[in-house]
């Protein structure tokens, strides 16, 4: 069992004796096929216990690659102890302030939370990974047609009940994914959204990082600005790319970032669908005409406007 993996490497961890008691809460973060809890003690300031199954390669990856970050001075929580071999970590524990829960407060409040994400955005662009870190296969045409499909899969056909093969066999989605797949020279997070930011002493803290590997910086900067679960506005966006362009004196090309983020939120309404259909978390499904909605936004006049109405149509403002 999970829980009797992560009790035993925190009395390992702690060096208690086994009648010392200890307590487990539970932590529900996503849906990536791990098990999270808070972890208390007598002896010790709590800390979070992770465990993870073989569901996801990537889960796999995610000790080596919070080592890599929180030696290149990253903030991230710091690996207290681990037992790969037993698929258990002891982390850090950062509270239980993330981006998402500072959404009631005003934009301007939240901007120094943003203003802390994109300074780290930014250094990932310009670090240096040794060689044997291991990083997931890089982002290139094959991976982000997978996306397209799990869009395909799980949203329209899974969720909706739509036919998809028109979508599937339109180019636009191909060449869609042939574009963005020419260029994959720089770290991503690859999920660098609001839930995966702990606030912690006004600093904002990445978590969730497991599945980095090469791509676009453009796919992460959309993920956040085009953050379903935020749902900035139009104003909102357009101050998060002024703070971005600020900082790093570049701002992306309209263009291609739109078309990260439709990208993105493909990956995003595949996933909403794939949980609330099959795996029963209807949490999600408030989240989808929002998503549905951006799509629309950063499809708008382009070529995967068309293929995507009927779909969209079905999503916005609405949820079936």
């Amino acid at each position: 069992m999970p829980t009797e993996a992560i009790l035993t490497a925190a009395r390992q961890f702690l060096d208690v004796d086994p009648t010392v008691r200890i307590t487990l809460t539970p932590i529900k973060r996503g849906a990536s096929g791990r098990t999270i809890v808070r972890v208390k003690a007598p002896t010790h300031e709590p800390f979070i216990g992770v465990h993870w199954t073989e569901e996801r390669e990537d889960n796999a990856q995610f000790v080596p690659i919070a080592r890599f970050l929180k030696s290149a001075k990253f903030r991230v929580p710091e690996i207290l102890f681990e037992k790969s071999r037993y698929r258990v970590a002891l982390v850090e524990d950062l509270g239980d302030v993330d981006l998402l829960s500072t959404k009631a407060q005003s934009f301007a409040e939240r901007m120094p939370f943003y203003q802390s994400a994109f300074e780290q955005l930014d250094r990932l662009f310009y670090a240096k990974v040794p060689k044997d870190l291991p990083l997931m296969p890089p982002f290139d045409a094959g991976l982000y047609r997978w996306e397209q499909q799990y869009f395909f899969d799980y949203l329209v056909e899974d969720f909706l009940g739509m036919n998809a093969d028109s979508l599937q066999n339109d180019p636009a989605f191909s060449n869609l994914a042939e574009r963005l797949g020419t260029v994959a020279k720089n770290l991503v997070h690859r999920d660098f959204q609001s839930q995966n930011m702990l606030i912690k002493n006004g600093q904002v803290y990445w978590i969730d990082f497991q599945g980095m590997r090469r791509g676009r910086q453009e796919y992460d900067l959309a993920s956040l600005i085009f953050d379903p679960y935020l749902n900035h506005s139009a104003e909102e966006r357009a101050a998060l790319l002024d703070l971005w362009e600020e900082m790093t004196d570049e701002r992306p090309v309209t263009s291609l970032f739109h078309e990260c983020a439709a990208q993105r939120l493909m990956q995003a309404l595949g996933a909403f669908g794939n949980i609330v259909k099959n795996r029963g978390d209807d949490w999600y499904r408030q989240h989808i005409p929002v998503a549905a909605e951006l799509l629309g936004v950063v499809t708008a006049g382009t070529p995967l406007e068309r293929g995507l109405a009927p779909v969209l149509d079905r999503l916005v403002g609405s949820t079936p």
